[in-house]
């Protein structure tokens, strides 16, 4: 069994009960010896439990938040108090407060984090028969739209079980957010940031159906699927506008070129010339701001090319059949360009993926910055 001794618990609380001395309890039963307790503005009534625990335990540090700021801000507290006072720790891991995180499970994600250098997520299995309906249904959800639109596989995205080396701790205490949506946006730092990460089955503890979490399922979800979403609207945005600038110069290119070229040869200079100007736009606009990716510029853009250039080679190939099937007359170039739009609609969740996954996605200390 590996020391625990420069691992730091943090553990944050709103309005606790009873359950809150056990998990403590069980904490430093299992090797644990640094507690960092954050009380998120909890009411007066409640207050006693964090006193209580702070003077039976010396391992425990105390902060508060004068009124309730949310789990996010209670978390980042946590991760500064830790990078100021404990120059000599390795990491964190965050716990919940309400006694559904076993220490057992604890352990073994500092463990693994401490064999691999990588963050480690506590995931639960939700094909329990005792997971509460929306419980299953949410983080089920949540984990395909984060597969689907981020190009995460992540089978627990909600956890609170996380075991963060000090280097990562470094970075996600600048990730933006105070509610439950700063979970979600330090998921979306282990994509954009390239933090590695890896995942360690726990058990799937659900006490009461988890009638005690503070989390609210219509705004507290909104917060979060907007994150997901955003890069997907981004991508949106920035190929609408690509778009119109390409379907603009391929029509333009069209009538410039028609009278000393027909056919494929026609179809194929005006959609070369239009994928240039627009491949270009689109490029710069998803690497700043759709996918915001720290990458070097030229990979990225050798990447991307690899992409583009069969894609374009697949849509004018297509174009030109469409067009060719329905036998029509080189002259029509507004029908030619109408096929050319809806080709390229088809071909764009497509590009995004690859693009999420593979063009822009950033390893660290593999890519320099450009």
């Amino acid at each position: 069994m590996q020391n625990l001794s420069k691992i730091s618990v943090v553990l944050p609380s709103l309005d606790p009960d009873e359950k809150l001395t056990a998990v403590i309890d069980g904490l430093l039963e299992y090797g644990f010896s640094d507690i960092i307790l954050v009380n998120d503005g909890s009411k007066p009534e409640n207050l006693h439990y964090f006193e209580d625990a702070a003077a039976r335990h010396p391992e425990i540090h105390l902060l508060h938040h004068e009124v309730n700021r949310g789990k996010g801000a209670a978390l980042k507290t946590a991760f500064t108090w830790f990078l100021q006072n404990r120059p000599e720790g390795l990491g964190v891991v965050t716990v919940d407060g309400d006694n559904q995180h076993h220490p057992a499970d604890t352990r073994a994600c500092c463990e693994k984090m401490l064999e691999t250098g990588h963050c480690v997520l506590g995931c639960r299995d939700f094909t329990m028969d005792h997971v509460p309906a929306r419980s299953r249904f949410g983080n089920h959800t949540t984990s395909l739209v984060f597969k689907v639109f981020i190009g995460m596989t992540i089978s627990d995205t909600q956890t609170g079980l996380r075991a963060l080396p000090r280097d990562a701790v470094e970075i996600l205490v600048n990730v933006g957010g105070d509610r439950f949506e700063y979970e979600t946006n330090m998921l979306l730092a282990f994509k954009t940031q390239g933090i590695p990460f890896e995942e360690v089955k726990i058990r799937t503890v659900y006490i009461e159906e988890n009638k005690s979490s503070h989390f609210r399922v219509i705004h507290d979800s909104w917060r979060i699927y907007k994150l997901i979403l955003a890069h997907f609207f981004r991508y949106t945005l920035s190929s609408l506008l690509s778009a119109v600038v390409d379907t603009l110069m391929y029509g333009l290119l069209s009538s410039l070129l028609r009278s000393g070229l027909s056919g494929f040869a026609l179809t194929a200079a005006a959609g070369v010339g239009a994928r240039a100007v627009s491949s270009l736009l689109n490029f710069f606009i998803n690497k700043k701001l759709v996918f915001c990716a720290p990458v070097s510029t030229w990979r990225a853009m050798v990447r991307y090319y690899c992409l583009a250039l069969p894609q374009m080679a697949v849509q004018v190939l297509l174009t030109q059949g469409v067009y060719t099937l329905l036998s029509i007359n080189d002259s029509a170039a507004g029908l030619r360009t109408l096929i050319y739009v809806v080709v390229m609609t088809g071909l764009y969740i497509i590009s995004y993926m690859i693009q999420q996954r593979w063009v822009f996605a950033y390893q660290k200390h593999k890519e320099s910055r450009g």
